[in-house]
């Protein structure tokens, strides 16, 4: 016979899951019943009134459950759920990939045991009233509800002491599927940081070469020329003022006390030698001003160059940090 016919069973929703099953022998551990994720559907059986949880890997079933009114589906991770079966003796575990797919999941298991509950209770109404009729003594009616109330409660008791024995030991494993999960995510995380990696080291080599070109700009051959046209400038300045010197204690007398008046020619001759000193002088003083400032500059270029290649040197050293600590985990 068939798993299911189609005549008579038509599925009401499906969705795609990881299955497990307890281990018979612990009932502690989960046993993986598929390798991959596969379809799993609600079916209605409408000759019958009954609902089943359907799960079909390759050519075998590896969920064929009746749903009863006392199942009941629980959530042990955002991810994974299970619930129990006593006629087939195991509890069936379900690893989704996502909350959202859990979480209907869920939903619908609440509505399809709400419905097997009242076709449950009009079938059963319904075998009240025929056993009423056939029989006459009333004591046996009495007897028989007696006997169906003792078997719910042992079958709740049985579903009690199946779930409370494997619930606590089976949080692990069932936090597996999570687990997994999170390292999918965590391994595309470090390669989408690989690739960044790649890109910060061509930013860093191009701030190398500009940081060579500021070098090479103010290099030490620029250096030294600065320095010896700064001390060319310094000597002739001293030299300037050496001679300024020479002719000053001529300057601050009074010109007939110094020179007699045939020699009027040889005073303007020395006026203008002095004026042309201090116009040279002005000239190297505003020299050395600009040679100053253009050093200055320089040096304000080769700082800034230093500093944005530390800035980077750090941001590569943090990430560098962060790399590893994401590999650590």
């Amino acid at each position: 016979m068939s798993l299911f016919h189609t005549y008579r069973e038509q599925p009401i929703f499906s969705t795609r899951a990881h299955v497990f099953q307890i281990d018979p022998a612990t009932k502690r551990n989960w046993i993986p019943a598929s390798k991959h994720a596969v379809t799993v559907s609600f079916f209605y059986d409408a000759n019958r009134n009954v609902y089943r949880i359907i799960s079909v890997g390759g050519t075998k079933a590896i969920i064929n459950c009746t749903i009863t009114p006392s199942m009941t589906f629980t959530k042990t991770s955002q991810k994974f759920g299970q619930w129990a079966d006593s006629r087939a003796n195991t509890v069936y575990g379900l690893g989704f990939a996502t909350e959202q797919q859990l979480h209907q999941f869920s939903e619908k298991f609440k509505e399809v045991k709400d419905a097997a509950r009242l076709a449950r209770e009009k079938s059963q109404d319904k075998e009240l009233a025929n056993t009423a009729l056939s029989i006459a003594a009333p004591q046996v009616s009495s007897v028989l509800l007696l006997v169906y109330h003792f078997s719910c409660l042992w079958f709740a008791y049985t579903l009690l002491c199946v779930s409370f024995s494997s619930i606590c030991e089976m949080n692990l494993e069932a936090e597996l599927f999570t687990l997994q999960d999170s390292n999918v995510k965590l391994v595309a995380a470090l390669h989408e940081a690989n690739a960044n990696v790649e890109q910060w080291k061509k930013q860093l080599a191009a701030y190398q070469e500009e940081t060579e070109r500021l070098r090479d700009q103010v290099g030490p051959s620029s250096v030294d020329l600065l320095k010896d046209e700064l001390t060319q400038s310094l000597e002739e300045l001293e030299s300037l003022l050496k001679a300024k010197d020479e002719v000053s204690p001529f300057a601050v007398q009074p010109l007939s006390n110094i020179f007699p008046l045939s020699a009027s020619s040889t005073l303007q001759e020395m006026e203008m030698r002095n004026s042309d000193l201090e116009r040279r002088i002005q000239n190297t003083e505003q020299n050395l001003s600009n040679s100053l400032e253009e050093r200055d500059r320089m040096d304000n270029e080769i700082q800034r160059a230093i500093e944005i290649l530390d800035i980077k040197i750090f941001d590569l050293n943090d990430l560098r940090q962060s790399l590893v600590k994401l590999i650590d985990k």
